[in-house]
């Protein structure tokens, strides 16, 4: 039996990696640092905010010291409504599986973003409340692809008496994801793995259970199917 489902958030229910990208070319610009929209797809979309500036200075060999990685996750925090701009950037039938699921299982958010950034897209959308646990990269101690913010999201909801403390109940929770990164979190994890076509091909997601092109193809029965095989 399906207990829980737990989403990753940047590019599975919000289509927000663009607005990520361009807060992270103007803050990196102010450094005299240029990052193409391809290079940041390809090398550093699976980090948190601290990880990617981190990674975009080491390669770029600038120095990451003192509190510069602080210095430019809040300036990028404080850039993001303004970049957001007030629009809803859901996915086309986002809102409509999140409330099918929601009906039958507890939700839950693991995500790189920050939870600000979450709960600002979220906000008007009528949604937040029907996610039991968010869990951002200001949550956990380490970011995908490590497991810390998939186990912790379960820890949550098994804490709030949501899905039962046992030893099976990962292998019974299903992560959603866009990623390889994500993907090897949630697996780390023990979940089982639905990956989305939104940011990358089939080919480059061979690691999920399941491979779907958007989440109007994810169902309670196809994710019960899922878990029971």
């Amino acid at each position: 039996m399906l207990l829980a489902v737990i989403f990753d958030f940047d590019g599975v229910l919000a289509d927000s990696e663009p607005l990520h990208y361009e807060a992270f070319r103007r803050v990196l610009t102010t450094q005299g640092v240029e990052l193409g929209q391809q290079e940041y797809y390809q090398k550093y979309l699976g980090f948190d905010d601290a990880g990617a500036f981190r990674a975009v200075l080491a390669d770029r060999q600038q120095p990451a010291g003192g509190n510069r990685i602080e210095s430019l996750v809040r300036a990028k925090l404080e850039l993001f409504p303004e970049v957001l701009d007030g629009r809803n950037v859901l996915f086309p039938g986002a809102a409509e599986c999140v409330a099918r699921l929601s009906a039958r299982v507890p939700l839950a958010i693991a995500s790189g973003a920050l939870s600000h950034d979450i709960d600002l897209i979220l906000r008007g959308t009528g949604l937040r409340d029907r996610f039991a646990v968010v869990v951002g990269a200001d949550h956990t101690e380490r970011s995908k692809p490590d497991p810390e913010p998939y186990v912790r999201a379960l820890v949550l909801l098994q804490q709030r008496g949501l899905v039962p403390v046992d030893a099976g109940a990962a292998a019974r929770t299903v992560a959603i994801e866009d990623s390889r990164w994500g993907l090897q979190s949630a697996r780390g994890a023990g979940l089982v793995t639905v990956a989305v076509t939104t940011s990358y091909s089939r080919a480059e997601l061979t690691d999920a259970h399941l491979v779907v092109d958007g989440l109007s193809d994810v169902s309670i029965d196809r994710l019960e199917a899922l878990v029971a095989s």
